[in-house]
C-alpha cells in the first residue's frame, strides 16, 4: 500500500490532475458514474405555493440552484415541469431564471412521464442518465423515477434536492426508490461526478458552489 500511495503521489500534476507518464494509464470510467456527457438534470415541480410546506424547502431551493449553477458550467441539459401551475403556481423564481425561456411544460399526471416530449429530446442528444431534484418525492418525484425506470433511462436522485410535507413520506419514498433501482446521490457528488477532474474552468465553478455555506434551517 505504501508503495502505490508513493506512486499515485508523484503521478499528480500540481493542480491534482493525473499526469500522462507512461505507466499510470487511467482504468475504464465505473458505468455506475454519470459524466456531463450522457447525462441531464431533470427539475420536478418546484412551485411557489407548494415549497413554503415543504420540510426544509430553503434548502432544497439552495441545492437546485446549486445544481442548475453546475449543469450550466458543464454543459449538461436540464428540463423542468411544472404540475397545475393553476393551482400551485410557477416555478420558484430564483431557480426559473436559470431554466430556459420557453414555457415550462404543464402536467395533471403526477409523473414527468406526462411530458414524454422532454425526454426524446434527451435522447436524441445522446442522454441516458437522469438527475432528478424537486418535490414532493413520495409523490411527483417517485412516480416520475419508477416510470423512467421503466422506460430505460438509468435515474439518479440528489437526495439533498428532493423533499416532502413530512420526514415519514420522504423517507419511505427514498427507501422504496433505491430498492427499485435509483441511484441515490448528493448535490455536490454529483456535481463533482460530472466534472470528473481537477484544473479546469469548470472544475472552479464547481468548487465555487463546493465552498458555499448551507441555508439555516
Amino acid at each position: 500500500m505504501g508503495r502505490m500511495s508513493d506512486e499515485s503521489t508523484h503521478d499528480q500534476s500540481p493542480d491534482g490532475a493525473a499526469s500522462n507518464q507512461p505507466g499510470n494509464e487511467r482504468l475504464p470510467r465505473s458505468p455506475s458514474l454519470m459524466s456531463a456527457a450522457d447525462s441531464a438534470l431533470l427539475i420536478v415541480d418546484m412551485q411557489e405555493r407548494l415549497l413554503p410546506h415543504v420540510a426544509d424547502h430553503p434548502r432544497i431551493v439552495w441545492n437546485c440552484r446549486r445544481l442548475l449553477d453546475g449543469a450550466a458550467a458543464l454543459d449538461v441539459p436540464v428540463v423542468a415541469t411544472e404540475q397545475y401551475p393553476k393551482g400551485l403556481g410557477p416555478t420558484f423564481d430564483e431557480l426559473r431564471r436559470r431554466l430556459p425561456d420557453e414555457p415550462l411544460p404543464e402536467k395533471l399526471l403526477f409523473s414527468c412521464a406526462a411530458c414524454g416530449g422532454l425526454f426524446e429530446e434527451l435522447q436524441a442528444q445522446g442522454r441516458h442518465r437522469l438527475l432528478l431534484a424537486g418535490i414532493e418525492t413520495h409523490v411527483c418525484v417517485q412516480q416520475t423515477a419508477f416510470d423512467l425506470l421503466s422506460a430505460g433511462w438509468r435515474v439518479y436522485l440528489a437526495v439533498d434536492a428532493v423533499g416532502s410535507r413530512f420526514s415519514l413520506d420522504h423517507q419511505t419514498a427514498l427507501r422504496r426508490m433505491e430498492a427499485g433501482g435509483v441511484e441515490l446521490t448528493s448535490t455536490e457528488s454529483a456535481l463533482f461526478e460530472w466534472c470528473e477532474q481537477a484544473g479546469t474552468p469548470a472544475f472552479k465553478e464547481v468548487s465555487r458552489l463546493a465552498r458555499e455555506t448551507p441555508p439555516e434551517a
